[in-house]
C-alpha cells in the first residue's frame, strides 16, 4: 500500500481522527489523498489508490463508491455514531484495521451493484450504477403511482403503490427493509423488488435471480415521478421514460478484516440478542 484515500464526512470527531490516520499513515511510509463526502466533490480522481478507508455512515459509504466508479478499489467502511451496515469496524479498532490492511492481513468480498438505465424514445438519457437501491418515488401528489413491471420482457404486474424498490442484498437492508423486504445476505444473488404502501396487499416483496433484467414504467398519464439512486441522485421521470435494471459488471470491492462477521453487524442493527458491535 503505498497511497491510501481517505473518504470523511465533515463530522468533527471524523475529521480529527481523518487528520491523526493521515498523520500515521504517512509516519510508515504511505502517501494519502484526502476528499469529502460529497460526490460532486473537485479534486483527483482515485487512480492509484490501494485502498480507501471511509470515516462517516452508509451515507458517506455510498458517495465514496460513487466517487470510484467503476475501479476495483477495495473500500473499507469505519463507522461514526449509528451502527452502520457498510461499516466493516470502528473508530476504537481504527488502528487495529489499519495494521491489518497495511500487512496485507484481509480478504476482498466483492459487493454487487445494479445498473440502472432511464430511456426515452429508444435513446438511454441517463445511466447509473448503486450499491444499495433505486426508488421509484411519487413526488408532490399524494396520489398513488402505477407502475409497470416487467421481467425479461414478461409482464409481472402493475404496481399501484407509493413506489417501487428495486435494491441488491447489500441494499436489502437500507430503504427495503423498512418497506417490508426481506434481508438478504450480501452473498446471496438476487434483485429485491418491493413496493412501497401497495394498494393490493397481496402485491408482496420479490426475489429474483440476478441475471434477469427488470423493465419499469409508469402507466399512460400518470404524474411526474422521481427515481432516486443510492440516495445520492434524483431524476424525475414521466410515462415516457423506460427505466431498465440489471446486475452491474463492476461489483464493489469491500475490504474485510479477519475477526469481523455480517452477521454481528446484523444483530446489533437490528437489535436482536447475541451480542452487540
Amino acid at each position: 500500500m503505498k497511497r491510501i484515500g481517505v473518504v470523511v464526512k465533515p463530522d468533527p470527531e471524523a475529521l480529527g481522527t481523518a487528520d491523526a490516520l493521515e498523520a500515521w499513515l504517512q509516519d510508515r511510509g504511505v502517501a494519502t489523498l484526502r476528499r469529502g463526502n460529497t460526490a460532486t466533490e473537485e479534486g483527483p480522481g482515485p487512480d492509484g489508490l490501494g485502498c480507501v478507508f471511509v470515516l462517516g455512515g452508509d451515507g458517506t459509504f455510498l458517495s465514496a463508491v460513487r466517487w470510484l466508479g467503476d475501479h476495483p478499489i477495495p473500500v473499507l467502511g469505519v463507522k461514526f455514531g449509528e451502527v452502520g451496515f457498510l461499516a466493516e469496524t470502528t473508530a476504537d479498532d481504527l488502528y487495529g484495521a489499519a495494521e491489518a490492511v497495511l500487512a496485507g492481513n484481509f480478504s476482498i468480498q466483492p459487493r454487487m451493484r445494479l445498473q440502472i438505465t432511464v430511456q426515452r424514445s429508444g435513446h438511454a438519457r441517463w445511466q447509473e450504477t448503486v450499491l444499495n437501491d433505486a426508488v421509484i418515488n411519487k413526488g408532490t401528489l399524494a396520489r398513488l403511482a402505477s407502475i409497470q413491471t416487467f421481467i425479461e420482457d414478461h409482464y409481472l404486474t402493475t404496481y399501484r403503490a407509493d413506489g417501487l424498490i428495486l435494491a441488491t442484498p447489500t441494499g436489502s437492508t437500507a430503504y427495503s427493509l423498512a418497506a417490508g423486504g426481506p434481508v438478504v445476505h450480501p452473498q446471496v444473488p438476487g434483485i429485491v423488488m418491493t413496493p412501497i404502501c401497495p394498494f393490493t396487499l397481496t402485491n408482496r416483496p420479490l426475489v429474483i435471480p440476478d441475471t434477469a433484467s427488470v423493465m419499469v414504467r409508469l402507466e399512460p398519464n400518470s404524474a411526474t415521478m422521481i427515481l432516486t439512486l443510492d440516495g445520492q441522485a434524483g431524476l424525475e421521470i414521466s410515462d415516457a421514460d423506460t427505466i431498465v435494471v440489471c446486475k452491474s459488471p463492476h461489483p464493489v470491492h469491500m475490504l474485510t478484516i479477519p475477526g469481523k462477521d455480517y452477521f454481528d453487524i446484523l444483530k446489533a442493527k437490528l437489535s436482536w440478542s447475541g451480542g452487540r458491535v
